[in-house]
């Protein structure tokens, strides 16, 4: 058969596999460079691992599906970087797994979001949004503050990141439980917005 425009548009199955290989091809193409491009995979200066309350504090902000209407990039726009700070690049996000990219926003993206509230804020944030921000759709969160923070598990995330590159030491993962003793989700979640971007101010 004789492959025109014509005859691969009237071959459903034809179409099919001629489009999962370009796609295919395509992908490969665009995606293995950056595995061995080195602003892809070597951390920035001054980034470092979460550490045990920020870590559970992260995989809550993930589990509530936070990101749904909060990205954590920052587009090389001047609108965007006026607002927000230096625009995000890879080498900042090479210990998160997954990373939380994205330009669906509801509400503002928090990549840098760090230091710019006190912790007093953020607690009446994440209970009640319209306390602080009035007109605020988010939903409230203070469930999390009679919720207590997953001590017990925090050690095999860690064990198990530490398998996919990122640098805890032994003694960082034995650790882990006893920096969660006595705090709540929402206590870990403060702690996770609080650190976004923090280290890395004056790192640019």
């Amino acid at each position: 058969m004789k492959l025109t425009h014509d005859a691969i548009e009237r071959n459903v199955w034809l179409m099919v596999v001629l489009t999962l290989l370009v796609v295919s091809v395509g992908g490969l193409l665009e995606i293995v460079p950056l595995f061995f491009q080195k602003s892809t995979t070597t951390p920035v200066a001054g980034l470092k691992p979460y550490d045990p309350v920020r870590l559970t504090g992260r995989d809550i902000y993930v589990r509530e599906g936070c990101y749904n209407c909060h990205s954590q990039m920052i587009r090389p726009f001047r609108a965007e970087t006026e607002r927000y700070g230096h625009y995000s690049v890879a080498g900042e996000f090479v210990y998160d797994h997954p990373f939380q990219w994205g330009s669906k926003r509801t509400g503002p993206d928090l990549h840098r979001v760090g230091g710019r509230y006190s912790d007093e804020w953020q607690r009446v944030h994440l209970i009640n949004p319209r306390d602080v921000v009035p007109e605020s759709n988010m939903p409230a969160f203070a469930f999390l503050e009679n919720a207590p923070a997953d001590a017990a598990g925090v050690a095999a995330k860690m064990r198990g990141l530490r398998k996919v590159g990122v640098p805890y030491t032994d003694a960082e993962i034995d650790g882990a439980a006893k920096m969660l003793e006595g705090k709540t989700e929402l206590d870990a979640l403060i702690a996770y917005l609080q650190g976004m971007g923090l280290e890395l101010k004056g790192a640019k």
